[in-house]
């Protein structure tokens, strides 16, 4: 039940999940009101129960029941896990601070059997807890062209009860290694194994100074951004009317503050600083610099679009393999000053998660929206955290996030309008920024006056 920034939402499974059936009961026939009871979430595998002032999750698949996250309660249905993540249980459905729209809820007249008692421990237990969680999550096989189920038959054969802790960490990143998603990751104490999509560069502290640096000689001329939201937000005004906002990430606004309410605080800091009432009105176009993005909460990135649109829209529609289409809408900012005129969004294979759910809800801004670069890293959905019975963890995506034709661009990215090379060696080598410079002369070119 986390979010993705700090390992993320719940999981998926049908109601047949645990191996039986489960009697869902109206909430006067079980005594319970409000968010107190048990309850079964919709798409998403996981059993709640609440009681006491404890929230309790239960991770279900077909394989077994196993114990997740707990949180206690912070306020009249809210309840606040070891992450910060704030949990919103409203009779029918439940919302997770930073996650944009809703899950639903229905009540259970109790928990589940199976988990009411603990899972083996063993290696095998283990492996079918791992596979099942893929084969019940998982969405994207096909088109990624993985037969799950012959990697079942290919790696269950090697486990047996002496297979060692190694032996099967390494045989679960084998398993999933062929899906080079950065969605996916296996984790073992201090040891983690996680992977891109091939071509591209996960984005690291190292990298980001190294391109933030470049920029600043390189494109700004030697001046410095202004710097907001502890340095993951940067902005200059240019020559020409022109802004540069450069934002490498919709998480660490405030340190090691976790609460996404103070994020949103730091975030709106920078937006008022930024997207005064002279400048909103004076730009001529604005540059949004994403090439160096790792995510982080999505409904950030919404409140950003929210301060770009005077028109409300819809962003994506998201939903699991087993619930329908939810729309996540854009509505403008009141009592703010907003910013609609020409934008250049720049993007890259280090564009990621919550980078690229902004990027996806700027493609159907009202107004002239260019994307300029390379196709974003390709990962979209709230990461699932499962729990092994041995204690090993295992991230998956569980949500698809589609666009206005019903499709998605998970493993593909989404593409520009306009490619350039992004921060390559050639690129660093000649002193060059192809996508800026691109960006540059479109919006000039979109705020010149017809005929000129």
């Amino acid at each position: 039940m986390r979010h993705r920034t700090s390992r993320a939402a719940t999981a998926i499974v049908t109601l047949a999940l645990i191996g039986g059936t489960v009697a869902v009961t109206p909430a006067a026939a079980t005594g319970t009101t409000g968010s107190e009871g048990v309850w079964r979430v919709d798409g998403y595998g996981t059993v709640l129960s609440i009681a006491d002032g404890r929230l309790r999750e239960y991770q279900t698949s077909r394989a077994g029941c196993v114990l997740g996250d707990t949180a206690r309660r912070t306020g009249p249905g809210t309840y606040t896990d070891s992450e910060g993540t704030v949990l919103t249980v409203r009779p029918g459905t439940l919302s997770l601070s930073g996650s944009p729209g809703h899950r639903e809820l229905h009540r259970l007249a109790h928990l589940p059997e199976v988990c009411t008692r603990p899972l083996p421990n063993d290696p095998v237990t283990a492996f079918d807890v791992f596979w099942q969680s893929f084969e019940e999550n998982y969405p994207f096989f096909a088109a990624k062209g993985i037969d799950w189920h012959a990697v079942r038959d290919t790696y269950r054969p090697r486990v047996h009860a002496d297979t060692t802790r190694d032996e099967l960490f390494a045989l679960f990143t084998g398993m999933v290694k062929p899906l080079y998603d950065a969605h996916v990751a296996v984790i073992d104490g201090d040891r983690h194994f996680g992977q891109g999509r091939p071509g591209t560069v996960v984005p690291g502290p190292e990298l980001d100074a190294k391109v933030q640096e470049f920029v600043e000689r390189r494109d700004l001329g030697g001046r410095e951004l202004r710097r907001f939201a502890d340095g993951r937000i940067g902005y200059a005004d240019l020559p020409g009317g022109q802004g540069y906002l450069r934002i490498s990430g919709f998480a660490g606004y405030a340190g090691d503050e976790r609460s996404y309410a103070v994020h949103l605080a730091e975030l709106d800091k920078a937006l008022n600083a930024v997207l005064t009432e002279r400048r909103t009105h004076s730009l001529k176009g604005l540059v949004i610099d994403l090439r160096i993005n790792g995510g982080g909460y999505d409904s950030l990135g919404l409140h950003i679009a929210e301060r770009l649109t005077d028109t409300p829209y819809t962003a994506y529609r998201k939903r699991t393999q087993y619930t329908r289409p939810q729309p996540i809408a854009v509505r403008p900012a009141h009592g703010v000053p907003r910013y609609t005129g020409p934008i250049a969004v720049l993007t890259g294979g280090s564009t990621v998660s919550a980078g690229e759910t902004f990027t996806q809800a700027l493609i159907d801004r009202p107004g002239t929206t260019v994307r300029i670069g390379q196709p974003t890293q390709g990962v979209f959905s709230d990461t699932l955290t499962r729990t092994l019975p041995n204690g090993m963890e295992v991230w998956l995506p569980n949500e698809l996030f589609l666009n206005r034709s019903g499709t998605t661009y998970d493993g593909t990215g989404i593409p520009p309008n306009v490619r350039t090379p992004v921060f390559t060696d050639e690129e660093f080598a000649k002193d060059r920024d192809s996508a800026f410079d691109a960006a540059l002369a479109l919006l000039r070119q979109s705020s010149s006056p017809v005929g000129t």
